[in-house]
């Protein structure tokens, strides 16, 4: 039998959307009905979503969203995939569809950055006195990011606001330029800017995914991958050369892998070959790898003999690397 072809659909739109719990419920039933799996998240703001199926099903979707005046001009970023993307569908009401937690909201419709095309922000990104800041988490921009980015120090969109404004003499000044996965948080983050002061300030328009796919950019001047939140973790985008900037966590060799951190109090993602997850037992550091919640003992079951051993042989390694 032939095998079906699958897609990932990635979207997104700021509109009013009156009651968000019960659209929320009706919207899942209609996912699962159809097959497809996926994360969405509705707000009285909007949708934000990104979910996978058959060609039949995300057109099905597409098309039933597009039928919904709300949403007849919803931009669907979409990719080819081998398979479904995500384990489960999951439907969410949430007081905002990207969580940056401003005591005063920014409303994308009244106040946003300029929208660029990729020609334009790849244009404009090699001007004199422009700034390109990366508005996606730290674990995101270590795996791939546009060539000279500032590199923001956060964890979670909604620290970005207060690391701006510890390091505004980056900004102030300069043509400032955003960019972000599908380009939803730029929406909120370049307003905000603007509402702090900023006066020159642009976005990518349509985020790194439209920007890997356009004819012109090419994805030109983008290091790495993309980072995605979906099973396929991260995807190409430069057409033109492939540069790795990840680097192992563990040894500081070119690495594109992630995994999460065996303590499951920790979880921090980990960049690390094949090789070193296993000789360092998934582990950030000392202390994830001894907690007594550590899942990569149970996981592979090993005996307290084998893992003082594991523990023996990564003392060897450091005495012999220099590896921490």
């Amino acid at each position: 039998m032939e095998k079906e072809n699958y897609r990932v659909l990635l979207f997104y739109k700021y509109v009013q959307i009156e009651d968000p719990e019960t659209f929320a419920a009706e919207h899942l039933k209609f996912c699962k009905e159809t097959g497809l799996k996926g994360r969405i998240l509705v707000g009285e703001e909007g949708i934000n979503g990104t979910c996978s199926g058959t060609i039949a099903q995300t057109d099905a979707y597409m098309e039933h969203m597009k039928n919904d005046p709300r949403f007849e001009d919803l931009w669907f970023k979409i990719d080819e995939s081998e398979g479904h993307a995500f384990k489960k569908m999951h439907v969410r009401p949430r007081k905002e569809i990207v969580n940056l937690s401003l005591e005063d909201d920014v409303n994308p419709l009244e106040t946003t950055g300029t929208y660029l095309s990729p020609d334009e922000f790849l244009a404009q990104m090699q001007e004199e006195d422009t700034v390109v800041i990366d508005a996606r988490n730290d674990y995101e921009y270590d795996i791939g990011h546009f060539r000279g980015a500032i590199r923001p120090d956060i964890e979670n969109f909604r620290d970005l606001p207060e690391w701006v404004r510890e390091n505004k003499e980056q900004l102030e000044g300069k043509k400032v330029l955003a960019y972000c996965t599908g380009g939803i948080r730029c929406e909120k983050f370049t307003g905000w800017l603007k509402r702090e002061g900023y006066e020159d300030v642009g976005q990518l328009h349509g985020g790194i995914v439209t920007y890997g796919k356009d004819p012109v950019a090419k994805g030109q001047l983008w290091d790495g991958q993309c980072y995605v939140f979906d099973e396929r973790i991260a995807v190409p985008v430069n057409q033109v050369e492939h540069v790795i900037v990840g680097r192992d966590h563990f040894d500081g060799t070119p690495c594109e892998r992630y995994v999460n951190c065996a303590n499951p109090e920790c979880n921090a993602k980990i960049l690390c070959s094949e090789e070193n997850e296993h000789m360092y037992m998934r582990s950030c550091s000392d202390e994830c790898r001894t907690h007594p919640r550590n899942r990569y003992f149970a996981e592979h079951n090993l005996t307290k003999e084998e893992f003082n051993e594991r523990l023996t042989a990564i003392e060897a390694r450091r005495a012999e690397t220099h590896v921490s």
